[in-house]
């Protein structure tokens, strides 16, 4: 069980972790799937198959969210309708109006919804109560926050807050950049976007290419932000770094898998030992992460 994306949040320092209460208040909320006219229906999952909504492996906890969404297309609506609207016509002998041809698209909606198919979309989350941390695998800011209001609606005592750094991570990416080197643990890869900061919002982008080169020290001295930078933590995992301080594309370096390959057994050890071993590499990375962009703004 691998996370892709990381939109981070802090737990606060008098926070008590209840795992116990948690597990509880999420099965008081689990996923519903959409009833004959409800288009969308979200809820807790169990994360794994122990039958709980709570994962816990030591003081490392998982919980997933899932979204049922009922797939209706507007254009088949719009078809339908069209087509029934031919009918009518001829049978009144003028054309559809469009008040007419609403409450006929409403019609078509209401007939076709129970028959729709769902798509189902989970959202894991990620908690380390030893470290305070609470991640979101969301690939942005919009789908982790719909996680967080939902798991605030289950439990009102985490009182997470998005992860802020005393240095911004555009300013700090320019820097290394122009260095030609990151700090730390960190190594830069070859991805990179850059945006202007006037009205035009005109980008590069660089995938696979080398970052050492002239070009890009002219776009960043010529007043273009840093708004992506691919990263390397340790020689164990690579990911991209956004000016929003949101972590996406991970990717857990062969060594990693190695390590989970060789002392795997049955499925159930393997999401046991692929569950260590990423909460524990996460939580060392994010803390150095946290250290190369000056430290959290809270430690003020």
């Amino acid at each position: 069980m691998w996370l892709k994306n990381l939109v981070v949040y802090r737990l606060p320092a008098e926070w008590s972790a209840d795992a116990d209460a948690l597990e509880q208040n999420l099965a008081q909320q689990p996923l519903q799937p959409c009833g004959g006219f409800q288009m969308e229906s979200s809820g807790w999952v169990c994360p794994h198959d122990d039958g709980r909504f709570l994962y816990q492996l030591q003081r490392q906890w998982l919980l997933a969210l899932a979204t049922e969404q009922k797939l209706l297309p507007a254009s088949v609506i719009r078809q339908e309708a069209e087509d029934r609207a031919v009918q009518i016509a001829a049978q009144q002998g003028r054309p559809v109006g469009r008040k007419q041809m609403r409450d006929l698209k409403m019609q078509v909606t209401n007939e076709l919804m129970p028959r729709a198919l769902a798509r189902r979309r989970t959202t894991h989350g990620w908690i380390d109560t030893a470290q305070r941390w609470l991640a979101v695998d969301a690939a942005g800011d919009a789908k982790a926050e719909q996680f967080m209001e939902a798991l605030r609606r289950s439990d009102d005592d985490i009182l997470a807050l998005r992860l802020e750094t005393r240095r911004s991570p555009a300013a700090a990416m320019a820097e290394w950049l122009l260095a030609g080197d990151a700090p730390g643990s960190f190594t830069i890869d070859q991805d990179l976007e850059l945006r202007a900061a006037d009205g035009s919002k005109a980008s590069v982008r660089y995938a696979r290419h080398n970052l050492d080169g002239k070009e890009i020290r002219d776009h960043i001295a010529g007043g273009k932000t840093v708004v992506r930078l691919g990263l390397t933590w340790n020689d164990r995992i690579s990911f991209v770094l956004t000016e929003q301080l949101q972590v996406k594309r991970l990717v857990f370096l062969d060594i990693l898998r190695r390590e989970s390959d060789s002392e795997a057994g049955d499925e159930s050890e393997r999401f046991e030992i692929d569950f260590a071993l990423m909460t524990g590499e996460l939580s060392l990375m994010l803390a150095d992460l946290v250290k190369a962009l000056g430290g959290e703004q809270a430690e003020e």
